[in-house]
């Protein structure tokens, strides 16, 4: 049994162990259609919904969306909206059957979870409107 100790604990600590990254197909099948809500360390944190041809649109759950795509770079999903030209990358994992987002432009700061998945398009408000 001692003898076994060591090889277990070799293998638990293989890269073989560690979750792997979703690819950019395998995203791509999960997503496509959905609109997905996504919480960080136990609150609402965002809403994006997947569309056609690689097309997304996000919102902070408070009414404004940005638009924007998607495209897989060295292995992560990468995001461009709008508003903001520079890429966001994320690594995805599937784990329990939802999925579990870390930001790799900082992967120490930000880590998402699949909260919530509907076929329904998310809400977006209008442009400001004013006098």
């Amino acid at each position: 049994m001692r003898a076994l100790l060591p090889l277990l604990l070799t293998v638990l600590a293989s890269p073989l162990a560690a979750a792997q990254p979703m690819s950019a197909s395998e995203f791509e099948s999960y997503v496509q259609g959905k609109t997905l809500y996504f919480g960080q360390e136990g609150t609402a944190y965002g809403v994006e919904e997947y569309l056609p041809d690689r097309q997304v649109r996000w919102s902070f759950l408070d009414g404004q969306c940005k638009d924007g795509f998607w495209y897989d770079e060295a292995g992560m999903i990468c995001f461009v909206y709008e508003d903001q030209p520079a890429p966001q990358c994320w690594s995805f994992f599937r784990e329990g059957g939802k999925l579990r987002a870390v930001f790799e432009n900082d992967p120490d700061s930000t880590v998402l979870y699949e909260a919530q998945q509907d076929d329904q398009p998310m809400m977006c408000l209008g442009p400001d409107v004013g006098v």
